[in-house]
Formats: C-alpha cells, structure tokens, sequence
C-alpha cells in the first residue's frame, strides 16, 4: 500500500478526492495509481540562490510528471545570511534552520506524500531540509539551485565574490581602497543567481549532499545558470519515482558510513566550519551517533586537496571545470581507508560505482594525494579549558603563521560591537578578540562573524590577530577564526570567564584552546559569574532560546 493511498483509496476518502481535484494536480483518472510526489521548494525572492528556484520547480514537477509521479510543489521559508548579517536579523538565519525542517514534516506528513524532492541552495535551507527528510523517512532526492559565478573587477581582473565586498569595507575604513572602488567590487562581486560562488555554508552543504548520497552528481558544482543544470533536474524527476518503486528511504542512505564520507569529503575540500554544526544535527535526525571528539580522527586521516575561497584564489566553477566533487570523491577513493565505497546513492549505485569514471581534469584545482595543501583536514576540533566541550576552526583558512598563536584577550560582548570596534582601531597585531554571549542560547542563534573577520581582513590583520566566538563563522571567513565554543557564555562556559588581557593560547596542530589562567582564579570568577538577562519577548527568538542545545549538539532544539 502506498503511502498516498491514505487519501485517496476509498469510500472515505471522497472528500479527500474531492479537495484533491479542485487543485488541479489530477489531470487524469490514472493520477490515482501513480505516487504523489512533493517537490519541496525554497523559493523566495530576497535570497539571490534561491530567486530562481520558482523556474526551478516547474522543471521539476513536469520531470516527475513524465516519470509517471503526480507532483505537488510548496515552499518553505530562507533567510539570506549575508543580507542578515551585521544586524539583528541575523539571530534568525541558524533558528530558520527548525523552522524549515519542521515544515518539512508538516507538510509531508499531514499530506501522506509518497516521496520528496527538496530544492534548498543557500545556508540553512540545505541542512533545514535534510533534517526534515531525516525525520520524515520517505524516498527522497535533493537538488540545489547551483552555485552563482564568481564575479570579476572590470578594473583589475580580479575575481571577486560576497566575501571580496565584506573585506572590502574593511579596507576602506582603512583608507586602503576609495569609496569608488568599494562601489565597483559591490556592483560586479555577486553576477548572477545562484549560492554566492566560493566554499562557503550553502555550497559546502550541496557539495556534501553527493558524499550523503541523497544528491546527483554536479549538485554541488554545476553553475546555476549553467544548461546541464536542466538535465540534472530531469534526472532528478525519474529518480524519485524510481525511488518510491524501490522503496528507498533516507534510513537506508544516511548511515554512519554516509556520515564518515561526507565528512571525508568535507576535509578534503576545506567546508565551511557550520557544516560541522549541521552535520551533527542531520546525523541526530538519522539516528546516527556521531559525535564532535569523533571529528579529528576523520581530519587526520584525509588530506586536504582543495583551496577554494575564502581559503584559495578558486571558486566553485573551477571545481566544475576540474571535474566536480565526484573527481574530488574519485581521487580520495584511491587510498583505502578513506571512503565507504559501498554506501547506496539515489543513482541506483553505490557511492564506488557512481564516482568510478570521474578523473580530476585540472590537477591545479583538485591536488592529488601525494601533494595536498596539508596532510590532515581542512577543519579541525580544538578543546581545553576554554573549550572543555569543543570548538571548530576552518584551519584551511589559516595562514601556517597563525596555526601556533598566543595573545591577549580584547573582549566584544555582540557581534555588533566587535564589527564596530575593529573598525575604529580597538584591535591591534597580536590580540586575540574574544566575541560572546552569541552562542545558541545567549544570541540566541549564533550570529555569524563575517563581518567582524572581513574588518580585519580589511584592515590588514587576518594573519596577526585571531578571533575566538561562541557563535559561528560565515564560509566566507578567513583567518584565525574559531567558533562554536562550548560551553557558550550564556550557560557559564569558560569563555564568560575571560577578563580584558588574559593570555589565551592556540595550537591548531595539537587541537588546542587554553585559557593562560590558574584554575583557582578561574574558580574565583566562576563563583562571581550570573546569567545575563534576555529581554526576547514572547516570539519565535525566546522560544528558541527556551529550547536549543549547544553547539556541540549541533544546536539541535530539545524539548
């Protein structure tokens, strides 16, 4: 019995049929033998990755009609994390994340659809979407909107892309560009629809949904605007239908095996540090174990082959060119250990058989593993008294000078006042700025830092001033950046504890964060903390705070 024929088999169901009619999705007495396919869409038109995404979905629904599915398109909500950014929008981008997947479950489950295709693109609408389908456990296939192209300075040649615009305000508070080349790399960095063009948040997701197996080859790569794109929702269309034929659920494909290779990829490729965050809370929904500590060992043993801005000079066109991700899959594949090979994918084929024939095409951009950028992963995992429960660094984007680093503590309690303070010059080489009370619950949400790490970018000082947040990084950040401190400051962690000059050390290498200070001083300051208070009122923000776990969890929300 199909899932479907809870509404639409029986005297009963009339009514149901009735309804089912008006909308026009029945377009023949046949209708009633076939799956009902939901396309879940994310289209909205403030987000530049997803104001296509309703073009898209006509293509996709009419794919799954001639497969033989009926299909029926909603939409969930998106936040733009760059237009958030800098302001009080932004602790709604990661709480947007339980909204997007609780509408998936909503609207799967209230409509007995038979299977799903989600169409997210950018930042939280991947994984808000891939916690849905977790939860909900019908045939399902993801297909993203696809990457935009880099954009290019008419002056200089240089590509550019949204992480160029953010430095670049940061240059010019430094005198170093001139209000009319700030407005020439605004007018070309972001040319066209589509995730902004580096490894950032929402590409690295795409990108992992291949190594999950719940994505097509090219989801992560193929350029929006690019016509291959069309194929792919096609093929995306005949495999959902195939899909439900098969019966082939999420639970068969996110195993702790699909976890480890999309984590392997992730190394590899240097993602974003949220995809870490997300991860963890996909893998909860799955009911997979996987744990932060479990990180490293993955990180240490898969090199890290890819540069891709923030990290390197390339961007996710390059990586097309050079063969895509299933290339980047292909050439890890030729170690052994690295992948699980026999993992199933949405092709039909296991992850081995669908990667097979996908050589690097551009030794540039895909390094084989013989000479990567680094022998060990491009995110790392570091823990000590002022992250006795973890903390994520983007090492692919720290300079070799930064990896070892030691410097007083210039402490921001927001995000706004860490932007506004690098700005005006409170930040010099040699500090360490400490930005909290952003984390999960004291945000709440986790605003992102980009911002305040372009300043420095800006300002000359990426590689002489590290940054650590109990909040979270954008995937355009470069530098010393480490984020997701856990415990946050809002529950009392360590990092509440830091007082304006205390010495904090980091060592990238040996997966350390140390507070320089004595455990009795410690002690002392601990007795003396208290909560700060929150004034959220009664809307969506204070029942999220209620309710999210740590980042560690995977900022998962627990009733």
């Amino acid at each position: 019995m199909a899932i479907s024929d809870t509404i639409k088999r029986g005297a009963l169901r009339a009514p149901h049929r009735s309804l089912l009619r008006a909308t026009g999705a029945i377009q023949s007495e046949s209708d009633w033998d076939k799956p009902f396919i939901a396309i879940a869409n994310s289209f909205v038109q403030i987000i530049p990755g997803h104001a296509h995404l309703d073009v898209v979905g006509r293509k996709v629904r009419a794919a799954v009609r001639a497969a033989g599915g009926v299909p029926f398109e909603f939409n969930t909500i998106g936040v733009d994390d760059g237009i958030a950014m800098g302001h009080g929008g932004m602790n709604y981008s990661l709480a947007s994340r339980e909204i997007i997947a609780d509408s998936i479950e909503t609207m799967l489950r209230a409509h007995c659809f038979d299977g799903v295709v989600c169409i997210p693109n950018c930042d939280k609408i991947v994984p808000g979407m891939l916690m849905g389908a977790a939860r909900v456990n019908i045939p399902t296939v993801f297909v993203s909107g696809g990457p935009m192209a880099a954009g290019r300075n008419p002056i200089t040649g240089k590509a550019l892309d949204l992480a160029s615009v953010f430095e670049a305000v940061g240059q010019l508070s430094h005198n170093a560009i001139t209000e009319s080349e700030l407005d020439q790399i605004e007018r070309h960095a972001c040319p066209t629809c589509g995730s902004c063009s580096g490894m950032f948040t929402a590409n690295s997701m795409n990108c992992l949904c291949e190594a999950l197996g719940l994505a097509l080859p090219g989801n992560g790569s193929i350029l929006a605007t690019d016509p291959r794109r069309d194929a792919l929702f096609e093929q995306a269309g005949h495999a959902i239908v195939d899909l439900v034929c098969r019966n082939l659920r999420p639970s068969d494909l996110l195993t702790r095996a699909a976890f480890e290779n999309a984590l392997a990829l992730d190394m590899a490729m240097g993602g974003s540090s949220n995809t870490i965050l997300h991860s963890l809370a996909i893998a909860r929904e799955a009911g997979v174990d996987l744990r932060l500590e479990e990180i490293n060992a993955i990180s240490d043993r898969v090199p890290h082959i890819c540069k891709v801005a923030p990290s390197g000079l390339h961007h996710m066109e390059d990586i097309d060119r050079a063969g895509g991700i299933s290339a980047i899959l292909h050439t890890l594949s030729t170690r052994p250990g690295l992948l699980h090979l026999d993992t199933p994918t949405v092709t039909g084929r296991t992850l081995g058989e669908t990667i097979a024939n996908a050589p690097v095409r551009n030794p540039e951009v895909i390094h084989s593993l013989d000479a990567p950028y680094s022998p060990r992963g491009g995110l790392a995992i570091l823990f000590g008294n002022l992250a006795p429960r973890g903390a994520v660094v983007k090492a692919a984007g720290v300079a070799p000078s930064m990896m070892t680093f030691r410097g007083p503590a210039v402490i921001f309690e927001s995000e706004e006042a860490a932007r506004i303070g690098i700005l005006v010059g409170q930040v010099k080489a040699g500090d360490v700025v400490v930005i909290r009370y952003e984390g999960p619950r004291g945000g709440p949400g986790m605003q992102e830092m980009l911002a305040p790490t372009a300043a420095l970018a800006g300002r000359g000082l990426a590689e002489s001033v590290a940054l650590i947040t109990d909040g979270r990084f954008s995937g355009a950040t470069r530098g010393g950046a480490i984020g997701h401190v856990s415990p946050e400051a809002a529950a009392g962690g360590p990092i509440a504890l830091i007082e304006p000059g205390d010495l904090i050390e980091i060592d990238i290498p040996q997966r350390a964060l140390t507070l320089l200070v004595d455990e009795a001083a410690l002690q002392q300051r601990r007795a003396a903390w208290k909560p700060r208070s929150q004034a959220l009122g009664r809307g969506y923000l204070a029942r999220y705070a209620s309710m999210v776990s740590s980042a560690d969890e995977g900022a998962i929300l627990k009733v």
